[in-house]
Parts: structure tokens; C-alpha cells; sequence
């Protein structure tokens, strides 16, 4: 992920915090509280603690009430908990703030979605699970702009696109639409061309793309999004390090990855819930 995109992802979940809930002390997610499905230890005896961000937003979380298992990250915890032995009823649900989970030191949850980056830095603090996502490129574009048609990777050729130097986006746009974008120095500086008119949309991961959309652009709109995930930062859940939960939770990701319901899950909420069409 670029720096521009590191802090973007950061902004989606802890944007508007002036406090956020810390690690209770003495409270890890490998300490056994009592008995869980198949002996599984976790914080609170026969309940999976899962955290995510406060607030947390669409479309990860619709609303900010994961509790619901509606937006894409709700839906894959509940999903996972399942495969662990949970039921609904059984996953309770907490609040941190996006630094503090991956911290070193206790924790007071079991799991934590808040679209973590998979990095060799952060292992050294947190355990990760197996990716449950890996980002794609998308389009993002103002709402009655010359690229609002374009729908199609054939239409792309005829739209003036830009993209950050020094990231993947420039050889998936290459390589899928098969036009050389604008490059500018960062999406900082491309989003300053799209807002003048001297570009039309600009190339960026899925999650910045809603970032972008959402509150850095008036009227701002996603056109579609790449099937190409070449290259893509890959998001883990965390736990604690040392975590006895470790090797079972990425067991269950791997699991709703094998039988479908993952790519249901992606589909339904980073695609048609929030129109980001896959461009074809």
C-alpha cells in the first residue's frame, strides 16, 4: 500500500476518534476464560470477542453496528465464528482503536477486523490469520464527469485516467484497459488533477477508492473496480500474539474461502450493495 493509501486506510476506521477504548490489561486472548467450542480458550468462557473500529464504516460495517453481520467485514466474522463452532448469540462484539490492536501487549478481544494490511513489521506484534481479502484496483471519478458512462474496459480507452507513481495500479491499468495513464507524484496530486478537469478518473485499491468517493470528493462516485487482484495488499484478522486461536481461525478463512461463502460475502458487499460493478 502506498503512504497515501496507508493513511487513507487508517482514516476509514479511526477518523473522528478523540478517545478510543485501549487493551484492558491483563486481559490476553490466550488466557482461557472457561470452555469454548472444542475447548477453544478465549477472553470470555463460551463467547468469541471480536473487535473492530469506532466507528466503523459502510462497507465494511453497515451502519456501525457489526452486530447486525451486515457490510463485508461483520459478515466475515460471523461467517468465520460459525466455522469455529459459535453461534450469533455467541460472538460479542468491542471497540479499539486501529493502532492499539496492533500494539504488543494483551488484548481484550479474540479477533479484530479493521482492514489490516498483512505485514512482516506488524507480525512481529500481532498474529494474523490467512488473508480474507485481497484489495483491487477501482476507478473513482466525480458524478456527470466525462468517465460517468464508461462502464466497460473497452469504454476506458476514451477516458483520461491517473495514477499514483510507484504503484501496482499503473500495470493493471496497462495490462486490463490497455492505455498508459497519467502519472502524478501521489494521489494527492491526482486528485487535485481529477478535481480541475485535467484527468477524468483516477486508478487507486478498492479502499481508498471509497475513501475517496465518500470524503474527499464532492459528488464523488466509484465507476467499477478490476478483476485483477495482482499484487493486491491481502487483509488479515489479528490476534494477539502467540494467540492459541491462531492456526483454527485461519483454518476457518480457509474454509469460507473453499466453500464459496467468501467470495459470496465479497461479492455482496464490496460489489453489488455498494454498485462497484467488476469491469469486463
Amino acid at each position: 500500500m502506498t503512504r497515501f493509501g496507508s493513511r487513507i486506510a487508517r482514516s476509514l476506521v479511526v477518523a473522528g476518534i478523540a478517545i478510543g477504548l485501549v487493551a484492558l490489561g491483563g486481559c490476553a486472548s490466550t488466557a482461557s476464560a472457561g470452555s469454548s467450542p472444542d475447548g477453544l480458550n478465549t477472553v470470555t468462557a463460551g463467547k468469541l470477542t471480536i473487535a473492530t473500529g469506532q466507528p466503523a464504516y459502510s462497507p465494511w460495517v453497515d451502519d456501525n453496528k457489526p452486530q447486525s453481520g451486515k457490510g463485508f467485514e461483520a459478515a466475515v466474522a460471523y461467517a468465520v465464528a460459525a466455522k469455529l463452532g459459535f453461534a450469533k448469540k455467541d460472538v460479542v462484539w468491542t471497540r479499539t482503536t486501529f493502532d492499539s490492536a496492533i500494539a504488543p501487549g494483551p488484548k481484550n478481544f479474540d479477533l479484530n477486523l479493521q482492514q489490516y494490511t498483512i505485514t512482516d513489521k506488524r507480525k512481529k506484534a500481532v498474529d494474523f490469520s490467512s488473508p480474507y481479502y485481497q484489495t483491487t484496483q477501482a476507478l473513482v471519478a466525480i458524478t456527470g464527469s466525462a468517465a460517468d458512462s464508461a462502464k466497460t474496459l473497452s469504454a476506458l480507452k476514451k477516458v483520461k485516467i491517473g495514477v499514483a507513481a510507484g504503484t501496482t495500479t499503473n500495470t493493471i491499468v496497462l495490462k486490463d484497459v490497455g492505455v498508459q495513464p497519467e502519472i502524478f507524484n501521489s494521489n494527492d496530486d491526482a486528485v487535485l488533477a481529477l478535481k480541475s478537469g485535467q484527468i477524468d478518473a483516477i486508478a487507486v485499491d478498492l479502499p481508498t477508492a471509497f475513501y475517496l468517493a465518500g470524503a474527499e470528493l464532492k459528488h464523488g462516485e466509484i465507476l467499477g473496480q478490476f478483476a485483477d487482484t495482482t499484487d493486491g495488499d491481502q487483509f488479515g484478522i489479528v490476534l494477539a500474539k502467540g494467540s492459541s486461536l491462531t492456526a483454527k481461525v485461519s483454518a476457518a478463512v480457509d474454509a469460507i474461502r473453499k466453500d464459496g461463502e467468501l467470495a459470496a460475502i465479497t461479492k455482496k458487499w464490496l460489489s453489488t450493495s455498494v454498485n462497484v460493478p467488476i469491469f469486463k
